[in-house]
């Protein structure tokens, strides 16, 4: 955990930066095409996108613009649930591979679990994976009893498991789950929807260690072992939350933060979604 560009080994031996910019809800256009700008003069290489996002153009069209090699950027994107099972799985791929203006993905993940869907998905991602379209596989807001359907059937272990992570809902259980089957865990909102701001011992470490909430929040999660995506389209934001290799919280004031776990979500509960 050096500085952005460290990374963490996946379970088919790929290397996956250990930070990175997550564009949810940032506009096609000149929004995320600008956020990436920022974030890559920061020294970011990690984007993840999805199709539901409706920017991938944008993040192509940014990657393509950076004039950075492909080679050094680490794109993300995920298959979004209408269009999950086996053949369609392949043609939505195929369609945010012509949005990005790339012609392969560095990791692609299951949005969500559709019941009844996402082992035909899987085997479809399999499939792309073995054909060298995509570097590395996974899934995203998968729970236990998920990633067990999955674990019966897979020829390949899923590297990543993107879920809600944050000191509230740090999930416990199924973290370690997901590490004794050598799954990666990647967080999305982080920052609890900046309701972490409110929170009084996060408040005194924020002095303690001199730096924002966020950053010590962000910190807790990289010493935790998480893969961050933290999302803003702002240039000052951007460039704050990538400035958190320099101190490190002791392990008492770690344990402090693990206190508030709650399972306090900010978003769905991946056991009751209807979209």
């Amino acid at each position: 955990m050096k500085n952005i560009n460290s990374t963490r080994k996946l379970n088919n031996g790929v290397e996956i930066p250990l930070f990175g910019l997550g564009v949810f809800r940032s506009e096609n256009g000149g929004e995320v095409e600008n956020a990436i700008q920022y974030a890559f003069e920061e020294g970011y290489r990690l984007i993840d996108t999805a199709a539901i996002y409706k920017n991938e153009e944008g993040v192509g069209q940014a990657i393509l613009d950076s004039k950075l090699k492909r080679e050094d950027i680490f794109l993300t994107s995920k298959v979004w649930n209408e269009d999950q099972g086996y053949e369609s799985t392949l043609k939505a791929f195929e369609k945010s591979l012509e949005r990005l203006q790339t012609d392969y993905l560095d990791l692609y993940l299951i949005h969500w679990p559709v019941a009844e869907k996402y082992i035909d998905t899987w085997k479809a991602m399999e499939k792309l994976y073995k054909e060298g379209r995509i570097k590395a596989i996974g899934v995203s807001n998968f729970n236990q009893h998920h990633l067990e359907d999955i674990y019966k059937i897979a020829e390949i272990t899923p590297m990543v498991n993107q879920i809600e992570l944050h000191p509230e809902l740090a999930q416990p259980e199924l973290v370690k789950f997901c590490e004794s089957h050598g799954t990666l865990l990647q967080g999305w909102s982080p920052l609890m929807r900046a309701k972490i701001l409110d929170i009084t011992i996060l408040q005194e470490l924020s002095k303690k260690y001199r730096k924002n909430i966020v950053q010590v929040v962000l910190r807790w999660h990289l010493q935790k072992g998480f893969l961050l995506i933290p999302k803003s389209s702002q240039k000052e934001r951007i460039q704050s939350n990538a400035n958190i290799f320099d101190f490190e919280i002791s392990l008492e004031d770690m344990g402090k933060i693990d206190l508030l776990n709650c399972e306090n979500r900010t978003g769905p509960d991946p056991e009751n979604f209807d979209f």
